[in-house]
């Protein structure tokens, strides 16, 4: 089994509107995946920073940063990084460049889990939907592109949609797992943090993580899907 999440943490403000990584690290505690892809890991400005220490993940968690770039400061590209559990195999890893009118990305690795070999993919589409089709196309040119793996695509879409958009894009070759509203995180009515896996892989468990903690850590709640290899 493999419990990937996702979760848009916000660059560590909460509703609070304070900046507490401690409460971010608490949570992917909480979620305990092997897996997580994080939207807004970075602050916009500046050298771009990691919202959590680096040193706070290495003495405080179970996770290991994906290296995407050669930044110093960084964990992720455009704000999208790749959180490993300490002994899965990271073979390569890379930030993908998307069409954009804002600030928007994906990142991609191949990992070994155990016996398990699979390409993970992360992502923040665009939030005013002109360029989200040509993003989500992009993303799957470089999927098909690539070495035939088993895959996971997971991030915040910002498709408000139920069917139709990116979520017809992606679901052409992947399937779309269901896990529930995530966003806002005080009421959530949106499904804009999505999970889509391809054939090789079954959902068995999935949902949003609604702890007291994550309702205000972040403006979005995690989700998670729990996968066999089939």
């Amino acid at each position: 089994m493999i419990k990937v999440a996702s979760y848009n943490m916000r660059k560590g403000i909460g509703l609070d509107r304070r900046r507490d990584p401690g409460r971010v690290l608490s949570v992917l505690g909480e979620l305990d995946a092997d897996i997580v892809a994080l939207q807004e890991a970075d602050r916009r400005f500046g050298t771009r920073a990691s919202a959590i220490p680096p040193h706070m993940l290495a003495e405080h968690s179970d996770y290991v940063p994906v290296t995407l770039t050669d930044r110093p400061h960084s964990i992720g590209w455009h704000g999208n990084a790749l959180l490993v559990r300490k002994g899965i195999e990271v073979e390569e890893s890379h930030a993908l460049h998307l069409p954009m009118l804002e600030p928007r990305g994906a990142v991609a690795a191949t990992l070994r889990v155990g016996d398990t070999r699979l390409r993970v993919v992360g992502m923040h589409l665009d939030i005013s939907g002109l360029r989200r089709r040509q993003q989500a196309r992009a993303i799957l040119h470089h999927v098909a592109a690539g070495e035939p793996l088993p895959t996971i695509l997971m991030g915040d879409c910002n498709e408000w949609r139920n069917q139709g958009g990116c979520l017809a894009d992606f679901g052409a070759h992947h399937h779309l797992v269901d896990t529930g509203h995530s966003f806002h995180s005080r009421r959530p009515v949106a499904k804009l943090d999505r999970i889509f896996a391809s054939p090789h892989f079954e959902a068995v468990e999935a949902g949003v993580h609604k702890s007291a903690l994550a309702a205000r850590a972040s403006d979005h709640l995690p989700i998670w899907a729990r996968f066999k290899a089939i």
